[in-house]
């Protein structure tokens, strides 16, 4: 008797989150199968790869992850499509430069940058703060507001300031990231406030993600419980796609700053546990591991 493996499906599915407009459009979610499941359902979309620029020159980057991009950091436009030469499927640029500890660039300033780089690079982009609570929802409203329509995926949005951010972003036609710290319930809080505001096909969830060897097991465990509570249960306020925002934490490891192959191994393997613990999109930093990362997911590996 042939034998045939049992199969589950579900009946929750993952919103699908369209990033970006017309030819530069990327979509992620939409699936109603257990990460890379794809003999059990649908998947809409497959996981998709960024690649992180920053506006203040990759400073405090290890030698080799900055090297790929070397002579191109000082311009952000460059930068970005030397990042799509290397397979990038989008771009994440972070706006370290506004952080009220360093160069404090202004709102203004800011907005101007992401605005050339969206009319410049043919793809969608991600745009993250500083991560400093009360600059960030002044920057990321006003880079909504100059960038107008132009369905940018703009975050963090945290319990300090998602009411104003949430607001810029729906009245100006863009998505956001709901980041909470690695925990489940606050995660779906976050969720919950933000779908006041926005509907859930523009809202992607950010858990944090941890390094290897730095509490990557929780970022596993928040990422795997997160789409469980979704596909599996078919909860509404947790059936968003989920970003991995990964390449800061491994590259500031000591590890990874030790040697060039260590490095990069320890970026992939979190990038790879992450991706099987059900992330939809991971932003990294070095190009070898944003290959791999596409060949697992086509199954090349």
């Amino acid at each position: 008797m042939e034998y045939k493996a049992p199969l589950e499906t579900y009946s929750g599915r993952v919103k699908e989150v369209v990033i970006g407009k017309r030819d530069k459009a990327v979509k992620i979610g939409g699936e109603n199968i257990l990460p890379l499941h794809y003999f059990e359902g649908n998947a809409a979309n497959k996981p998709k790869v960024a690649l992180e620029i920053d506006d203040s020159g990759a400073v405090g980057w290890p030698e080799w992850v900055r090297e790929p991009y070397k002579d191109v950091v000082s311009d952000p436009v460059r930068w970005a499509k030397r990042c799509l030469d290397l397979g990038a499927d989008l771009i994440c640029l972070r706006l370290e430069s506004t952080d009220p500890q360093g160069a404090n660039t202004s709102a203004e300033e800011a907005a101007a940058l992401v605005k050339k780089v969206v009319a410049e690079v043919e793809t969608a982009l991600i745009v993250y703060g500083c991560g400093d609570d009360k600059k960030d929802a002044e920057v990321l409203s006003r880079v909504a507001e100059v960038c107008r329509d132009e369905n940018l995926l703009l975050g963090p949005a945290v319990k300090e300031n998602y009411e104003p951010l949430g607001r810029a972003v729906a009245d100006n036609g863009h998505c956001i990231i709901a980041q909470t710290p690695i925990d489940i319930n606050l995660e779906k809080e976050l969720n919950v406030k933000l779908l006041k505001q926005l509907p859930p096909e523009r809202i992607v969830i950010d858990p944090l993600s941890s390094a290897l060897g730095y509490g990557m097991e929780y970022s596993f465990t928040i990422m795997e419980r997160t789409k469980q509570i979704g596909v599996i249960h078919g909860d509404f306020a947790m059936q968003m796609p989920i970003i991995a925002d990964l390449g800061g934490e491994c590259w500031k490891t000591s590890q990874a700053k030790a040697s060039r192959e260590q490095g990069i191994l320890w970026e992939g393997i979190t990038a790879m546990s992450l991706l099987l613990a059900g992330a939809n999109l991971l932003v990294l930093r070095h190009p070898d591991n944003c290959r791999m990362i596409k060949e697992a997911i086509d199954g090349k590996l």
